[in-house]
């Protein structure tokens, strides 16, 4: 069977609440399609899914006019799962093209993407090599590559929030593999062909061995936002506008970024969220849940500052300064002066710190105006009420 093709608008909206109503049908929380790269060694292993549109809480329509071209393509459909993957073929794309028809016409633009997607896959041959459509039906792990990078994507296009999606067992689903431009090759592919490969000049030139690829191999960013060096963010990082990643020191890992203009020269580990107006200085690091945080996610609030080669390894509030070349971990001792306390608590009412010889660092976790520094004469940390503004240079950003 095939679907016939639907010659109004109204005749769409029929044919999407008859999917609909079928037994077994749920709308699903995400959906795209993916052309997909296979290993060169083992056909059946995705290595990466680059998706052109992704639908996130959106577009269901289009979603139920898939289901309905992939079961009139012969393929069998269950939506009782997590997630459904199932590789697309020339009749999927007819019958979608055929129930997109009143559009088609319409098809460039934000209103019909989906059906943009459709019309470039007519147009190519033999799609059942390279793409498949995938369906995320509820939050939960991912089981397949697909999947990963559905949510790697939601991430860094800002459809998804910081710290939101399951993506336990990710590392486990992806290959590591080295890639050559946004083309990854299989380790093993590389090890048996390496001597032929070498000796007839087709050895290629490897950009980075890992799991996941950078940012910008699938992401364009806003016009205002800079990334210096394109191995310093990971796919799966979200930058908000007017971001500056500059070269050197800074790095902004997967499932971490920005809320707004930021200057990244530091280190923003997996999980660590930057706010608007801030700045990481050369060499800064923020802990992430992967690298001594206790699970402990960390956030920074606005136009604070990291001093150069500091360390960050507790949640901050807004307008705080670490100095540069001080770490700051949660079980830090520091003191605070009975009237540098006063002004503090007056920044933070909510807060009504009682006065004591010496504080765990944690127990400021999220507060504002905090100045973190060191007595260069007796080496002990010292937290002082931030009277310094932090602001960016508006020209840069």
């Amino acid at each position: 069977m095939a679907i016939e093709t639907v010659n109004s608008t109204e005749e769409f909206k029929a044919l999407v609440e008859e999917v609909k109503s079928q037994e077994g049908y749920r709308d699903p929380i995400a959906f795209g399609i993916a052309r997909v790269d296979r290993g060169q060694k083992n056909a059946d292993k995705v290595l990466q899914a680059n998706y052109a549109l992704i639908n996130w809480n959106e577009n269901f329509g289009s979603a139920a006019v898939f289901i309905k071209a992939l079961k009139e393509a012969r393929c069998e459909i269950d939506c009782s799962g997590t997630e459904f993957v199932a590789t697309i073929n020339d009749a999927f794309v007819k019958n979608a093209m055929a129930a997109f028809a009143p559009y088609i016409g319409e098809a460039i633009g934000e209103a019909h993407k989906n059906v943009q997607v459709i019309k470039a896959l007519a147009s190519m041959e033999d799609v059942a090599k390279n793409f498949r459509i995938t369906f995320l039906f509820e939050e939960a792990a991912p089981k397949s590559v697909e999947a990963v990078y559905l949510k790697l994507y939601a991430l860094s296009q800002s459809k998804a929030g910081l710290r939101t999606l399951n993506l336990d067992g990710a590392f486990g689903i992806l290959s590591n593999v080295a890639w050559v431009g946004n083309t990854p090759y299989e380790l093993e592919y590389l090890r048996e062909n390496e001597i032929e490969m070498k000796l007839n000049g087709t050895f290629p030139t490897i950009d980075s061995v890992d799991k996941f690829p950078r940012f910008l191999q699938h992401i364009i960013p806003a016009d205002n936002t800079r990334i210096l060096e394109a191995s310093k963010v990971r796919m799966g990082a979200q930058l908000a506008a007017g971001t500056t990643v500059m070269p050197g020191a800074s790095y902004i890992n997967f499932n971490a970024g920005t809320l707004g203009p930021v200057m990244v020269e530091g280190r923003i580990s997996s999980s660590a969220i930057v706010g608007s107006g801030s700045d990481v200085g050369g060499g800064a690091s923020i802990l992430g849940v992967l690298s001594g945080t206790d699970g402990n996610p960390i956030s920074i609030g606005e136009n604070t500052l990291l001093g150069a080669n500091s360390t960050c390894g507790i949640p901050l509030g807004d307008a705080c300064i670490i100095d540069g070349g001080v770490a700051i971990f949660a079980g830090t001792k520091v003191k605070i002066s009975e009237a540098q306390l006063a002004k503090i608590n007056e920044a933070n009412p909510e807060a009504n710190l009682e006065a004591q010889e010496t504080y765990r660092a944690d127990a400021l976790q999220g507060l504002n105006g905090l100045h973190f520094r060191q007595n260069s004469t007796t080496g002990e940390f010292v937290v002082n009420r931030s009277t310094r503004e932090v602001k960016l240079n508006a020209d840069l950003h």
